[in-house]
């Protein structure tokens, strides 16, 4: 697996994420499994929802990852439902530091959290401050955990529903990786317009059964390259997604490898400066053809660049222009049917960085099922003081 020594593949040293990352083809077949069991439960709390009020508000929140998985799928789901949901991303952190900016009392809403553990206190915290404050409040929970305090503190709730991830899905490594993508797979199926979603998630699996077993190669001769730093970029959605590719990088090179992110636009404003020439950019090409020209303008840029700067480009299908100004291209959907937006996409893109972070933390020395031993850093966050309001 990943080219990974039985040594390396023991479980607490490289064992629970490599497994983690390579199965989740599999947790997103079971994901669609889980939705389709639930689906009439699932609409009919919705719609009773939506029938009392209305608008209502819809808002994504987790920390961290969890947090990242919100700003992925939001912009997708609002251009699908311009009716009377709106759809906004708010990080735990941000709703438990400054609750009154963004719970509104007389605001129908509905808070979708998204938790592995279930257990983190501004997970809980968030939950406890929105039943204080707004009128009309329910819950999705969407986790991995049955035992987390998220579930059990809203059993026999009629305001909640809790959707389960696949029971493989609640990691035991330290960054979360099937975890991620089985949410924001079953929320998007909760919350999607998109008729032809089971079809698309279908060429989704059985191009991530494909990927898993051919991305190590050219992760391998990217990892050739001395890189020091690297950056994530991409538009819209992609551009969010480029938060969570650079958290894998930082939490599984224990911060030894310097990673930031930046939309495709926005990298000319400044943060362009932290390139040198030992940097590689990663660049998630977007499957909307307006959106990509800006994509492939911040490539042909880089290509120019005086600065020994090497450029991994991930695309939905293979093009000879990314060819003739990128390092590395890695084609991620080699069937005739073409996925459709950049959600989809992001799923598979997720494969390649989290496969990137695991070796690379591998080549730095570090275990990456547990890269901080210190405790600086915790797989359930801990040190957090809840104050009351």
């Amino acid at each position: 697996m990943f080219h990974l020594s039985k040594q390396e593949l023991q479980k607490g040293l490289a064992g629970h994420t490599a497994q983690e990352i390579y199965q989740q083809p599999e947790v997103w077949k079971e994901s669609l499994s889980i939705f389709e069991e639930r689906k009439e439960e699932i609409y009919n709390f919705l719609n009773s929802i939506y029938i009392k009020h209305e608008k209502v508000r819809v808002i994504l929140t987790g920390a961290g990852t969890s947090a990242f998985a919100g700003d992925i799928l939001v912009p997708e789901l609002q251009k699908q439902d311009q009716g009377n949901i709106q759809f906004e991303a708010i990080a735990t952190t941000d709703i438990v530091s400054n609750p009154t900016n963004y719970l509104f009392k007389d605001t129908p809403t509905i808070l979708v959290s998204f938790a592995r553990s279930g257990n983190s206190p501004e997970s809980l915290a968030a939950v406890k401050l929105a039943t204080d404050i707004i009128d009309h409040f329910y819950q999705v929970n969407i986790t991995c955990n049955p035992q987390g305090k998220l579930v059990i503190n809203t059993k026999n709730n009629e305001n909640s529903l809790t959707i389960l991830t696949p029971e493989k899905a609640h990691d035991q490594g330290f960054a979360m990786t099937s975890s991620f993508t089985s949410m924001m797979v079953i929320c998007y199926l909760v919350f999607s317009k998109d008729a032809t979603a089971n079809e698309k998630l279908q060429t989704v699996i059985a191009n991530g059964e494909r990927l898993v077993e051919d991305l190590v190669s050219a992760i391998e001769e990217v990892l050739s390259h001395d890189m020091e730093r690297i950056v994530y970029l991409g538009s819209g959605s992609l551009g969010q997604f480029a938060h969570e590719a650079a958290l894998k990088m930082l939490e599984l090179s224990a911060g030894k490898v310097v990673a930031v992110h930046e939309s495709s636009l926005g990298f000319r404003h400044g943060p362009k400066s932290i390139l040198n020439d030992k940097s590689i950019v990663v660049l998630f090409m977007s499957q909307d053809a307006y959106t990509r020209k800006y994509d492939m303008d911040m490539l042909k840029e880089l290509s120019g660049e005086p600065k020994d700067i090497k450029t991994v480009v991930l695309t939905e299908t293979a093009d000879e222009e990314i060819k003739k100004y990128a390092n590395w291209a890695v084609v991620v959907n080699s069937s005739k049917q073409l996925l459709g937006n950049d959600f989809y996409l992001s799923l598979l893109y997720a494969l390649f960085v989290q496969t990137l972070a695991l070796k690379k933390s591998i080549q730095l020395g570090i275990t990456p099922d547990n890269p901080s031993p210190d405790g600086s850093v915790n797989r359930v966050v801990q040190g957090v003081t809840i104050y009351p309001i």
